[in-house]
């Protein structure tokens, strides 16, 4: 496994880490904390020092299951989570320094750490990210030795742009994978300058870039994928935002790319690690074979010029119009 610095952290992570908001088992199924444990042992056993969760993923579960793990091995294991989306409406006005510290000390107690090394807020509303008090709220919790650093998960392009204007903000997550090539047209520049983390999110595009999917593909209920395209609560972020059909048509244009009987998912983490600014990609998994397809994307060969070339055209041809009036 290959390590990057995750910005000004200065945390050496490795380059493919693990997202958990399915560790305990597939979407809607519960949370198995056997399963978890598994997983999160089997991706350590591999290599990977940087774990992200939530404080919504399972309510809590996950968080604890991480916290577990951290405590169980001997290896320095890196835990981001996040807070913010257990407030009820999701709203700006919900966004207040007393909740969000104590979604902070319900997330130190889930994992039973002393202190988070990384803690996000997960998917702010915009006018929030114009509310200075906010970001203050982390400088205190980083004085009291709560928390090491404050990142975003942000949802759009201008919030993470808007969010590294905070100089206590070292850390990105964003959705950024071969059918949502956006947040590389300047926001990548533009963290570089302020040492910014980057850390890319739904890499598979929500499973599209599996290859495995088909017209005729259903989902399980309880599963975010399920939904119908017409009335979509997750538009934007399952399926890159294009929409399923469309995602199965581009796939299939870069499966022409790539050689015959290519790992397509190695292949589209590798892709997203060719990009120098990419602190690490956190694809997520509900079995340990997952992890370590996941995990080979490392060692997978880099891609060619001529191949980032053709998905860039495929991109730009048969996503962007699409998406051409969106800030995704």
């Amino acid at each position: 496994m290959k390590n990057r610095t995750l910005g000004k952290t200065g945390f050496e992570i490795s380059e493919v880490s693990l997202g958990t908001w399915q560790v305990g088992g597939k979407w809607g199924s519960g949370f198995d904390h056997k399963k978890a444990d598994t997983i999160l042992n089997e991706a350590v056993d591999n290599g990977v020092n940087f774990i992200d969760t939530a404080d919504v993923y399972e309510n809590g579960e996950s968080e604890k299951a991480v916290g577990r793990l951290v405590r169980s091995r001997s290896e320095r294991i890196y835990v981001a989570t996040k807070c913010g989306r257990r407030l009820n409406p999701h709203i700006d006005q919900a966004y207040q320094p007393a909740a969000l510290r104590k979604f902070v000390e319900d997330s130190l107690t889930n994992m039973g750490l002393e202190t988070l090394d990384l803690i996000q807020l997960h998917c702010p509303p915009t006018e929030a990210y114009y509310r200075p008090e906010i970001f203050e709220l982390f400088e205190t919790l980083k004085k009291e030795g709560k928390i090491q650093n404050l990142g975003v998960s942000a949802g759009t392009v201008d919030q993470a742009l808007k969010a590294i204007e905070y100089d206590n903000v070292s850390t990105i997550q964003i959705i950024f994978n071969m059918l949502r090539q956006r947040p590389s047209e300047h926001f990548f520049a533009e963290a570089a300058k302020r040492n910014v983390g980057i850390i890319a999110r739904v890499p598979l595009a929500s499973g599209l870039l599996t290859g495995k999917f088909t017209p005729s593909t259903t989902f399980d209920e309880g599963d975010h994928r399920g939904f119908s395209e017409e009335n979509a609560l997750d538009y934007g972020e399952t399926f890159a935002g294009v929409g399923f059909r469309k995602g199965l048509e581009v796939v299939e244009k870069i499966k022409q790319v790539l050689p015959e009987n290519a790992n397509l998912p190695a292949v589209a983490l590798k892709w997203i690690l060719m990009f120098k600014e990419i602190s690490c990609i956190i694809p997520g998994a509900s079995k340990v074979e997952q992890v370590r397809s996941n995990i080979s994307a490392s060692d997978h060969p880099e891609l060619t010029g001529e191949q980032m070339n053709q998905i860039r055209q495929i991109y730009e041809q048969h996503i962007w119009p699409e998406i051409a009036d969106k800030n995704w």
